[in-house]
């Protein structure tokens, strides 16, 4: 079992940091609320049938760091008059 002063040792606590490393973890989490509120307003505004899978889950994957919001843009959505995942067929009929 770890020692209480052996946490301490490795964790930093907010005072700790220099402005620089202050101003670099303040703009992270800007981007990231950001990202969380832009992708929550696009799931609540979009029709259910524009988006793959459930909304609940979608809801819950946007809580997920960065990876959350970036996975809904980029695989929770489909485009305005698709129903779901588009067939590819011969480009010319015959």
């Amino acid at each position: 079992m770890n020692s209480p002063g052996a946490d301490r040792a490795t964790r930093r606590s907010w005072a700790d940091l220099s402005p620089a490393e202050r101003r670099v973890v303040a703009g992270a989490a800007a981007v990231q609320v950001s990202l969380a509120a832009t992708a929550w307003w696009d799931l609540t505004h979009r029709p259910a049938g524009q988006v793959r899978g459930p909304k609940a889950v979608w809801a819950a994957v946007i809580a997920v760091n960065f990876a959350g919001p970036l996975a809904y843009f980029r695989w929770g959505r489909l485009r305005p008059g698709c129903q779901g995942p588009v067939e590819r067929g011969p480009s010319a009929p015959e």
